[in-house]
């Protein structure tokens, strides 16, 4: 499964976290013209990379 950006919006809590600067640069140039937000781009990454690990380790067994 490929990762897709996706615009929509859910129930959320703020937290304070800390990105490397070239790391937001990035992520800005990917969402650029994607009618995405940064934060709505790094939610879809992280349970991204939750579903992928997941499947990572149901493959391990």
């Amino acid at each position: 499964m490929s990762f897709q950006i996706k615009p929509n919006k859910k129930e959320t809590e703020n937290k304070t976290i800390r990105f490397p600067i070239p790391l937001i640069e990035n992520i800005e140039n990917a969402i650029q013209g994607q009618n995405v937000t940064f934060s709505r781009f790094v939610i879809q990454a992280c349970e991204y990379a939750l579903n992928n690990l997941e499947d990572n380790k149901k493959s391990n067994k």
